[in-house]
Order: structure tokens, then C-alpha cells, then sequence
């Protein structure tokens, strides 16, 4: 199967249609071989416009939902990210292309090392894998310039806003019903916060052991 023409297939004809046109987003996904984070069986759907079962009772996002967090989130040239929701490993090998270092959290250790071994054979370098609860964020390696939830969450949890750098961004999926809108979170120089809604989408709720306490602006 040529993966090079369905990957441009599916940037033109899912990812681009659904208003994803940073070029810095788009070069990423171009580059990224996100059929190496697919399991084996389902490789030739790689990349199909459809969530994609990864074990563990969890999904892969759909390419465009991928797309349009990876343009919420901004450039992360140089940044320390924290990514909630591992997964396959697809999302946290998108946001190394161009970031520091990122740290991702998975609860479930089956994903967790799967994620590892995607990351290993697409030659990332840069990825930490950390099995915990993502509600807790990763307080060893914070602040964060960039904290990414990879699914859905019914309130944002305080740590999360603990570990986010002044001049930090947050993008989160808030949410657990049929509405579900995006959010991006910045966090000023001064320490004020803004909340900014920027599109309605619906994704899978992210696992989580609790959210024992959350912030409000």
C-alpha cells in the first residue's frame, strides 16, 4: 500500500476541508507516519477519516480532530510540552516534531507501552512515556509551555493549571456529552488567565482516575 498518497489524500481531502490550514500543522502531518501508530491489523485504514480502536477500550482520534488540535495548540518550536492521553503515541510524536521535549501521561500500561514502541520504530527521540493519572498532571518535569489533553475532560483539573508556565497555553476538550467544545487556555506573563472557545468538536473522554479539585477564572 503506497502510505505516501493516502497520507496526502487524507491532508487534502479530510484534514485541509475541515479548516486546518496552518502550514506548520500541515507540514507535521505530512511528515509524521501515522500508519506506525495504527495496530498491524488495521494499517491499511491509517489513515481513514474514522476513530480506530487501539486496545484497552480506547480510540485513535480521527485524522481531522488530530489536525485541528495540532493548529489550536500552536507552534511548539523549542517548548517543554505535557500531553494527557497518550494513546497510540501518534499525537505526542506530532508535537515532538518541532518541541523541546515532550512528557506524556497514559493510566492505561498496555497503551503505555505500545505508545513507547510506535515512538521507538517512527525514530522519535524526544517522547517520555509515563504511565499515572492524567488528572495529576507530571509535577517532576513542571511548568510547561504547552499542556495538550487528548480527549475529552468534564472540568479541567487545578494541577494542570499549577504546572503551566506564565506565557503558557492549555488546550483541552471540555465536555462529556454531545456538546463538546475546545478551549485554549492562556496563562499571561502577570499570571491572569483567558479562556478562549474555539471550535465544537466530540471525542472520546479521556480516562481518568479522578479530578479531586478544578480552577475557574
Amino acid at each position: 500500500m503506497d502510505f505516501t498518497q493516502t497520507r496526502f489524500n487524507m491532508i487534502e481531502q479530510q484534514i485541509r476541508p475541515a479548516g486546518v490550514l496552518d502550514p506548520q500543522a500541515l507540514e507535521i502531518l505530512a511528515l509524521a507516519h501515522r500508519e506506525l501508530f495504527v495496530p498491524a491489523h488495521l494499517r491499511t485504514l491509517a489513515h481513514a477519516d474514522t476513530e480506530l480502536p487501539i486496545g484497552a477500550g480506547q480510540t485513535m482520534l480521527a485524522p481531522r480532530v488530530e489536525g485541528a488540535l495540532l493548529q489550536a495548540v500552536g507552534a511548539c518550536r523549542g517548548a517543554r510540552v505535557l500531553e494527557i492521553g497518550t494513546g497510540s503515541g501518534y499525537m505526542a510524536a506530532l508535537l515532538a516534531t518541532h518541541a523541546q521535549q515532550v512528557w506524556t501521561v497514559e493510566i492505561e500500561p498496555v497503551l503505555a507501552t505500545q505508545a513507547r514502541e510506535n515512538l521507538a520504530t517512527a525514530g522519535v527521540t524526544n517522547v517520555e512515556v509515563l504511565i499515572g493519572d492524567g488528572c495529576l498532571g507530571y509535577a517532576a518535569e513542571a511548568p510547561y509551555d504547552v499542556i495538550l489533553a487528548s480527549g475529552a475532560v468534564s472540568r479541567l483539573p487545578e494541577a494542570w493549571r499549577e504546572q503551566l508556565r506564565p506565557g503558557g497555553r492549555l488546550l483541552a476538550v471540555l465536555g462529556t456529552g454531545t456538546i463538546q467544545r475546545a478551549h485554549r487556555i492562556t496563562r499571561s506573563e502577570s499570571g491572569e488567565w483567558q479562556d478562549q472557545v474555539l471550535f465544537e468538536t466530540h471525542v472520546p473522554v479521556l480516562s481518568l482516575h479522578g479530578q479531586p479539585s478544578t480552577f475557574v477564572f
